[in-house]
Order: structure tokens, then sequence, then C-alpha cells
């Protein structure tokens, strides 16, 4: 019977350490409610800067490596308490066939490409930050993003020329 009640003991104090800790956590969390902190993160990969959609919306344009992008802060309500981001980066005055798009969708993740209304290759990669994710994650994220666009330039854009 002893045993039982340490147990029980031992688990009542592990409930009681995750409470006190769940409040931490979600403290760390980030969302796309404030874009200041998502410029910060992305002013680690180079420049950044704060500007709104033509919707009113937050966007940051920023540049990577000398190739430009834009972060979209998408399902806004009255321009803020965004839920999604939208990367976005498009590539003018070069050709890319509908064969090369094909081949990067096919073989690569964490994206997509196509051809837009004025002929011009785009990539583009969505975040869904509803309920927040770390800081970290977030950063990595980024990471992930200028991977994603430098090979896009790299592999695509110069194979058209």
């Amino acid at each position: 019977m002893r045993m039982v009640w340490r147990s029980l003991g031992t688990a009542a104090c592990l409930v009681t350490l995750a409470s006190a800790m769940a409040p931490a956590v979600a403290a760390e969390l980030m969302d796309a409610s404030r874009p200041e902190d998502i410029l910060n993160l992305a002013r680690g990969y180079g420049s950044a800067s704060m500007d709104k959609a033509d919707s009113g919306d937050p966007m940051i344009r920023g540049r990577i490596d000398g190739t430009a992008y834009v972060i979209f802060f998408n399902d806004c309500t009255d321009n803020q308490d965004c839920l999604t981001l939208g990367f976005y980066a498009a590539w003018t005055d070069t050709d890319v066939s509908a064969r090369q798009i094909a081949d990067w969708n096919r073989t690569k993740r964490f994206s997509r490409a196509y051809i837009d209304d004025d002929g011009d290759p785009v990539i583009e990669y969505d975040v869904n930050l509803r309920f927040g994710v770390s800081r970290s994650n977030l950063d990595d994220t980024i990471d992930w993003w200028k991977t994603v666009m430098l090979d896009f330039r790299n592999e695509v854009v110069p194979a058209a020329e």
C-alpha cells in the first residue's frame, strides 16, 4: 500500500510541476499577432522592413542573399490578429517552363511553385501560426524558407536563362 501512495504522490508532483510550467511555455509561443516579432526574426537573415499589403494587412519585405521576398500576413481580422503567413518570391525577365515547375513541385517539399499571370516564376511557402509555435520553430521556418527560395533561384531560374 505504501508503494501505491508513493506513486500517487509522485504523480501529483509531476502534474503540479507541469501545471506550473504551462504558463512559461505558453509565454514563449509566437504567432502572427505581433508582426514586429516576426520582422525581428526575418532581420536575422538579411534586410527586412514592415509594410502593408493593399488589403491593409501587415506585410514584410525582405532580401536574403540578394533575392527579394515578401511575407504576407493572412487570415487577419481588421488587419491584425493574423493566423497564417505566406512567404512569396518571384523572378521577372526569365523564362521558366511548365516542365521545370512540375519537376520542382514533384521533387521538393515545403513549397509550391507556379508561373504567374505575367509569366514569372513564383515560389510560395505557407505557415500556420494559429495556436502559436516556439520562437525556435519560427526561426527554423524562416531558415527553411531561405533554403527553399535560394534553391529555387539557383536550380530553376538560372536553368531557364
